[in-house]
């Protein structure tokens, strides 16, 4: 579990991280908001595979949301 818990931390930090990458404020904003909700709303979850799942999905979103920054860096 303590394992679990660092790999969430490690997680809401480099989608954190990302966020600040965005171009406009508005944006990072809304972004901010909506992790921060996210993390919140499932921070009281217990079942590992659902845990899991969710780490899963919130790492595909970091890479889509770093795919995103890099293109339009370009």
């Amino acid at each position: 579990q303590f394992l679990r818990r660092q790999q969430v931390l490690q997680l809401y930090r480099k989608i954190l991280r990302a966020i600040r990458e965005v171009p406009a404020e508005q944006d990072r904003r809304y972004l901010k908001d909506w992790a921060r909700e996210e993390f919140r709303r499932n921070k009281d979850a217990t079942e590992e595979d659902a845990i899991r799942m969710m780490i899963t999905q919130g790492n595909m979103q970091l890479q889509e949301l770093q795919r995103t920054l890099r293109l339009a860096k370009s």
